[in-house]
């Protein structure tokens, strides 16, 4: 039955239909004026819906001209309210869904999706929210008792939500174990990395992900002037703190720019870029050109967005940086002259990126990494004709996927005898050692770089390879 253990609701038979007699009727009249915070929660179930039942990337529908009409209409209170549920929602899904699942006889009656995701958003902030409880529930009551297809669940909401909040240890010690990813992309860790370190990655993206800088100069200053940290990379983690980053000290005078440590890394692997020429393919926002930049290239940012090249060409002008731009598909990109260098950065799953977006392994799946691996194989192949004999490709993504990563080179270098591997060595990297294979690549994966009580640990799963175009 379609029933809250122990808390059973009478008022419902085995196909969740009324038996009985009918209960007194307390819902809200449609036309009734909705109680504060009802219009936040409302929001946040339809995004939820349209991230796991279409697949549609969260960061489109937060976006504040774009997005989601119900999330546009809010205040930035509520709409930071919606962005904190979602986030959470998304993170411990599968952790929230054994809970309900534990809670009900059988499951929800099929195409109950809107009472699933009803369900969802107020066990997400009674178990991992500041939100009062009481709050929380009676606003999923009024959720449910305002849809017509949820009007007859209302009273099992209430009763689901509630043993939520008096059993909350309980349960969070229960689910603890509950891998909080899908079971798609789990099997896939576990056959890259082995299960231990996919349940460490597991654990470790539910996280936040930490706010880190790339500086112009002075690496050391900058970390005692905004309260951060050195890291292996040379950049600067910060401690949490409350405010904008523009509002931090050397924003304005562009004396860095926002980047995750893995995110910083490819740009790196160039060696000395003194007066060389380099395009950077895929370009856009610009934080690996500003790095080319600032190596002392002569930087041509290729993007076939031009709103993305608007918005780069925006922030190198806050970093005092200039560099070419190109709008154009770099598949087919033909230059008059060839590069010493080019940065892939290609477009692939982020499955590395799930602690800033939680919302990828719920909008991608097995076919979307095999068919952006095969994009990402024709776009690497073209990068080395774009570069003159003896120059050198950086090929990277952030995803933790080796079928976008080692596989892909795997696979390219054993098809042609033109391209060798340039093996990174080990001894470069102090602090990231573990994160160099092998065979010389980098690969960071979200449970590395622990640091101190203050700062927070990890940073994106990021794959780096440096090719060399033979002679």
């Amino acid at each position: 039955m379609v029933l809250s253990s122990d808390t059973k609701n009478k008022a419902f038979n085995k196909d969740g239909k009324r038996s009985g007699k009918r209960p007194t009727d307390s819902r809200p009249h449609d036309s009734a004026p909705a109680k504060p915070g009802f219009a936040a929660r409302a929001a946040a179930t339809k995004i939820l819906a349209a991230v796991i039942d279409r697949k549609t990337p969260l960061d489109g529908m937060l976006d504040a001209e774009g997005g989601n009409p119900a999330y546009k209409t809010l205040g930035e209170s509520d709409r930071a309210l919606v962005r904190a549920i979602l986030n959470s929602a998304l993170r411990h899904l599968p952790r929230i869904e054994a809970t309900i699942s534990s809670l009900l006889d059988s499951p929800l009656p099929e195409g109950a999706r809107a009472l699933h995701h009803v369900l969802v958003v107020g066990a997400a902030q009674m178990l991992y929210l500041d939100v009062p409880d009481h709050s929380a529930v009676d606003l999923a009551v009024e959720q449910a008792n305002r849809d017509p297809r949820n009007r007859r669940f209302a009273k099992l909401v209430n009763a689901i939500l509630r043993r939520i909040g008096r059993e909350k240890q309980d349960i969070l010690e229960k689910v603890a174990g509950v891998p909080a990813m899908p079971a798609w992309f789990l099997s896939r860790l576990e056959a890259a990395y082995g299960a231990s370190a996919a349940l460490e990655i597991s654990e470790t993206q539910l996280e936040p992900a930490a706010i880190d800088l790339t500086v112009k100069s002075d690496v050391e200053g900058w970390a005692k002037r905004l309260n951060g940290v050195v890291l292996p990379t040379g950049g600067v983690r910060l401690a949490a703190f409350e405010g904008s980053i523009p509002s931090l000290e050397g924003f304005g005078e562009g004396e860095w720019w926002v980047q995750d440590a893995a995110a910083s890394i490819p740009a790196k692997l160039f060696g000395s870029l003194a007066g060389k020429r380099v395009v950077d393919l895929c370009a856009a926002p610009g934080g690996k050109t500003a790095q080319l930049i600032l190596a002392g290239a002569k930087v041509t940012a290729l993007d076939q967005s031009a709103n993305r090249l608007k918005r780069l060409s925006g922030n190198l002008a806050r970093l005092g940086f200039e560099a070419e731009t190109v709008v154009a598909d770099m598949s087919k990109y033909q230059p008059d002259e060839l590069f010493d260098a080019a940065l892939l950065d290609a477009p692939c799953s982020s499955t590395g990126t799930t602690r800033r977006h939680p919302d990828v392994l719920w909008t991608k799946g097995p076919e979307d990494v095999a068919k952006l691996a095969g994009l990402q194989g024709r776009l690497l192949r073209h990068a080395l004709t774009l570069v003159k004999p003896g120059g050198v490709v950086v090929f990277s993504n952030c995803s933790l996927d080796p079928e976008e990563g080692e596989d892909l080179v795997a696979r390219l270098l054993a098809e042609t005898d033109s391209v060798e591997r340039v093996p990174v060595a080990a001894g470069d990297w102090p602090g990231l050692e573990a994160a160099i294979s092998p065979l010389g690549a980098f690969r960071t994966t979200p449970d590395m770089l622990p640091l101190a009580d203050g700062f927070a640990s990890g940073l994106d799963g990021f794959y780096a390879v440096v090719l060399r175009r033979r002679s």
